[in-house]
């Protein structure tokens, strides 16, 4: 009887009607509705793929709908999980790009162009991209320090206006004395009171005419010129700058990020290499490892090797297990070789090492360096 109480759906109806949407499915359902404009629809579309399968692409392709709306926080978002979940993706640095250009973070969008360059230099998506940021930025700085050096020769001005119209009137041999002048508003009125032309007077004079001389061979470009290059290289040092105190890096985007913003400083490089454990290093790099920058980890290791030779070892251990270590030192160019040879035959020598060090040593060249060293550079005294 308790079974006739309830009426119980019968499911297999359920199993022969229309499939059950999946991941794949509902991407392409967005990718049609983007092509018909449909933003908001894909936008769903995309987000149903992401609840049963999140990927990349689905992330970038929500993102780059999100974009077309002008809605640049979530297309920034989106941009960045697709990153996580693979750090080597250009398409979603491109969107990112743009997300935080319209974001006016122009220096986020810096970064990530010249990080998409350095994974995909022949893009000339991205060369654009990365023309268009750093033009943008030249002209915020130039604005800003044109503003800023317009502001201080304002300042300027007021200080000496104000001891124009607040100062007694100078009598007798005060008139035309410099003695007096005792801040830079006073001696800014000073100039200007002499400008007009030549004063009358004793030793003033050729005090005044000195004055005068040395503000004009300061002067002799030009105001205009003069702010102008105050707004380059101000700009170069924004675009070149970035905070000291980099955080461990998780990705290769971040390591890279990291690393060039400190690349004048070795001692930061070798702190931020000691930042990271080295049982991490191959999740970080995955399969992103660039020649290039293996052989400044090298080198950096190489540094540490003279203090900690364990954690150098450590180092040189893991970075083998990156994924296509094998085939990055096989494809290693002539000069990246004779730099790793040059590396490991100056520095990792046997005498500061434990036997064991020496053993893992002389198992890692046979990795690193082709053709290898002879046994004898390991013999122990």
């Amino acid at each position: 009887m308790m079974g006739g109480r309830y009426n119980r759906p019968n499911y297999s109806t359920y199993l022969n009607d229309e499939p059950m949407p999946d991941a794949a499915s509902e991407k392409e359902q967005g990718n049609e509705y983007f092509k018909q404009k449909k933003f908001a629809e894909a936008i769903e579309c995309y987000s149903r793929s992401i609840a049963l399968s999140p990927t990349a692409v689905s992330f970038a392709n929500r993102a780059m709908a999100y974009l077309k709306l002008r809605r640049f926080e979530e297309a920034e978002n989106d941009c960045t999980e697709a990153l996580n979940l693979d750090d080597r993706y250009v398409k979603a640095y491109s969107r990112r790009i743009t997300a935080r250009k319209g974001l006016g973070k122009l220096k986020e969008a810096m970064d990530d162009a010249e990080f998409a360059v350095s994974v995909d230099a022949n893009n000339p998506e991205l060369r654009k991209q990365y023309s268009e940021i750093k033009a943008l930025l030249m002209e915020k700085m130039s604005k800003r320090s044109s503003v800023q050096a317009k502001h201080t020769i304002s300042e300027f001005d007021k200080a000496g206006d104000r001891k124009d119209i607040t100062s007694h009137p100078p009598t007798g041999p005060q008139k035309d004395s410099f003695m007096e002048v005792d801040s830079p508003g006073r001696a800014a009125a000073g100039i200007r009171e002499f400008a007009g032309g030549a004063s009358k007077g004793g030793s003033g004079v050729s005090l005044k005419d000195n004055m005068l001389q040395s503000r004009d061979a300061k002067q002799k470009p030009g105001p205009e010129i003069s702010v102008q290059d105050l707004a380059s290289r101000a700009a170069s040092r924004y675009i070149s700058s970035t905070v000291k105190s980099v955080k461990t890096p998780k990705t290769a985007y971040d390591f890279e990020v990291s690393w060039r913003a400190i690349s004048d400083d070795p001692a930061q490089q070798i702190q931020l290499l000691k930042s990271i454990p080295p049982e991490s290093l191959p999740e970080i790099f995955k399969n992103a490892l660039s020649s290039a920058f293996l052989i400044d980890i090298v080198k950096c290791t190489a540094s540490i090797f003279r203090d900690d030779v364990a954690l150098a070892v450590n180092i040189l251990d893991n970075l083998t297990k990156v994924s296509r270590f094998d085939l990055i030192i096989m494809c290693l160019s002539p000069m990246h070789k004779s730099e790793l040879r040059k590396v490991w035959g100056q520095t990792f020598l046997v005498e500061t090492a434990s036997r064991d060090q020496v053993e893992a040593l002389k198992r890692l060249q046979a990795k690193y360096v082709q053709g290898g060293w002879h046994d004898d550079m390991f013999a122990l005294s």
